[in-house]
């Protein structure tokens, strides 16, 4: 692994709890609907709602959920706030506004500016996308908690750094910071390799 061997620090992780898994998700409308769920909660909230909208309507898939109304969308686990969003979106995937195939043909810098048009999206969510689903290497979730304490841990801070300052730090491991965040999401888990990853804000 390249940047393990350009940088010491993420090495040591890497020799500590192996190589991170790929984690991956399918692209598309369902798993914009999962990071939409995932949105400043826990992951195992995010995860039991989306079984829940999977008993509810089989594929997750546009047509579908927009036939749940708000009494079943609020059984589900959905907030108003992000059955607003999802409606959103799945308005857009139906009337073409959205297609996450073009998306994903993007570069970088226009797939997260198109994803950020996209209501109820944000910098992390859109980061998420590009790594988990279009396997891009070089994007950064921002405001992820985990790779906060992770960043902490590694530079052997006494405090999680905030927002701002991990961001900073993840300018070292350009063009890979993807790579960087799977390696430190993986000593977050303690080199737990059967657990998904995807937390924080928007």
């Amino acid at each position: 692994m390249a940047l393990a061997a350009e940088n010491p620090e993420l090495g040591s992780l890497v020799e500590r709890n192996g190589i991170p898994p790929l984690w991956t998700r399918d692209p598309g409308f369902a798993t914009m609907v999962h990071l939409i769920l995932e949105q400043q909660v826990s992951l195992a909230s995010a995860d039991a709602a989306m079984r829940r909208l999977e008993d509810s309507i089989g594929p997750t898939d546009a047509e579908a959920f927009l036939t749940l109304s708000d009494e079943q969308l609020r059984s589900i686990g959905f907030s108003r706030q992000k059955a607003g969003y999802v409606r959103g979106v799945a308005r857009g995937v139906l009337d073409g506004s959205i297609v996450f195939d073009d998306i994903g043909r993007m570069d970088d810098g226009n797939a997260i500016a198109r994803l950020l048009e996209i209501r109820g999206v944000g910098p992390w969510t859109a980061a998420c996308y590009l790594l988990f689903c279009l396997l891009r290497p070089d994007v950064w979730p921002s405001g992820d908690r985990a790779l906060q304490v992770a960043v902490g841990r590694l530079d052997g801070l006494p405090d999680v750094p905030d927002v701002a300052a991990t961001n900073r730090r993840a300018t070292d491991w350009i063009p890979y910071r993807s790579v960087a965040a799977r390696i430190l999401w993986h000593e977050y888990l303690g080199g737990g390799a059967e657990e998904r990853i995807a937390r924080s804000g928007r």
